[in-house]
């Protein structure tokens, strides 16, 4: 185990908070697995659903350790290429959605041979933030033009944005946000991303505009996510404010102290207990301290992502931390928000928590990315320190020679005065 640690490379912060949600995962997962036990295999045995999410974990471990060691500059190189993979992915799953549990899964496609739901969108989001941070970090000394920017930058993310947009809207919300901040961040001159919100406004309008006329047009899709923020602002009853409802009752229950590990009652009730409303399953059975705490662990886990950022010894390396990393702390408290009822649902899993497989899996190779950068930051650091002690010693080694050839000069500045017989007759 002491050995597994030494080969783990980069920010301590980041591994230890990370581990910890992961291992914190197993309880809620495993308790709130019952009514997919029920539902699936109809005897409530739960113990499969944990052994599966066990292996997902592990599994995403694995890609963390294998990713931080790539130097991530070669991310900067292939993001581009891999952007146009990215849209023929989402093409595919935008055409080729099928359904998955009774609910419409155009968001996911099935890996051939293995069986696997695959989530493209969030490999898309991935994929663009470090294309958004590549551009932003070429044209650094460069002063950006307007219109370079809108076929160089803007257009590929709207692209992007297009594929998933029918499909899944808070997912676009989300991207769409977070590469805004990014390039905030980046300093994009602020005229020109006013005028690019003001275009995304319009364009998403108009987009809503042609759904309401053609409903048809996109089946089961655009309805959805059109009649959540239709419900959510109205009163009319649905199958969401039954899991809103159901989610403040397991909220309400858990009171100070909580229920106690594998005791929700709302578990049973609520179809999404394990993914989309896990946070509500957490705050029922450890109580306000469990759902504050998890609340803590996501906090530290932002802030060490900013100390990373903040030492990343190149532009890109700064910006690829605040996009791969903000947006899951920002994904996670969506998710917190949604069980209280403070957004629509959104479908948005809690990062590391929730069950599933293709969601953790791009979760820890943005991860892998992340500490990769910090992992190049401490060998720089390691390099000076080395370089410093090598310095140091050089200056101690030409020290001591100088010392040496003090004391033999001495010696023979004695000996030749007591050879010296002149010397000596003056010195009488």
């Amino acid at each position: 185990m002491k050995q597994l640690v030494s080969n783990l490379k980069g920010d301590k912060g980041i591994w230890s908070f990370v581990a910890l949600l992961a291992l914190f995962s197993f309880m809620p997962v495993f308790s709130a697995s019952s009514n997919l036990a029920y539902i699936g295999q109809g005897n409530g045995n739960t113990l499969g659903y944990l052994v599966k999410h066990i292996v997902h974990i592990c599994i995403g471990f694995t890609i963390i350790f294998m990713v931080h060691k790539v130097p991530y500059h070669y991310f900067k190189a292939v993001s581009k290429g891999a952007l146009y993979i990215v849209w023929v992915l989402l093409a595919y799953t935008l055409i080729k959605g099928t359904v998955i549990a009774g609910a419409n899964a155009s968001r996911w496609i099935q890996v051939p041979f293995i069986g696997v739901t695959f989530q493209t969108s969030t490999l898309a989001a991935m994929v663009l933030f470090i294309f958004v941070a590549r551009y932003l970090s070429k044209t650094r000394e460069i002063p950006i033009s307007f219109k370079s920017s809108i076929w160089e930058l803007w257009l590929p993310v709207f692209i992007t944005l297009i594929f998933i947009l029918p499909a899944n809207f808070s997912t676009t919300a989300l991207i769409f946000s977070m590469v805004l901040m990014l390039v905030f961040i980046g300093k994009y001159p602020l005229r020109y991303i006013g005028i690019v919100v003001g275009s995304g406004i319009v364009f998403l309008a108009f987009f809503i505009l042609v759904a309401k006329a053609f409903p048809d047009a996109f089946p089961n899709r655009v309805d959805t996510w059109i009649s959540r923020i239709d419900n959510f602002t109205s009163d009319k009853p649905d199958e969401d404010d039954y899991q809103i409802e159901k989610a403040k009752i397991a909220i309400a229950s858990g009171k100070i102290y909580g229920l106690g590990p594998g005791k929700s009652v709302q578990k049973n009730f609520l179809p999404q207990s394990s993914s989309d409303f896990i946070f509500a399953i957490i705050v029922e059975e450890y109580g306000l301290i469990g759902g504050l705490g998890v609340l803590t662990l996501y906090l530290l886990l932002l802030f060490r992502f900013v100390i990373a950022s903040h030492k990343a010894n190149s532009l890109f390396g700064k910006l690829v931390v605040v996009g791969l990393g903000f947006p899951m702390i920002f994904q996670a408290m969506v998710n917190m928000a949604v069980a209280v009822e403070l957004l629509p649902v959104t479908g948005q899993t809690l990062p590391l928590i929730s069950s599933g497989g293709s969601s953790i899996w791009m979760t820890c190779f943005a991860l892998g990315i992340i500490i990769s950068v910090t992992k190049k930051e401490e060998e720089i650091a390691q390099e000076l320190k080395d370089a410093a002690k090598r310095e140091e010693a050089l200056q101690k080694l030409i020290d001591r020679e100088l010392e040496e050839e003090e004391v033999v000069a001495e010696n023979y500045s004695i000996e030749d005065k007591a050879k010296n017989p002149m010397h000596a007759v003056l010195n009488k």
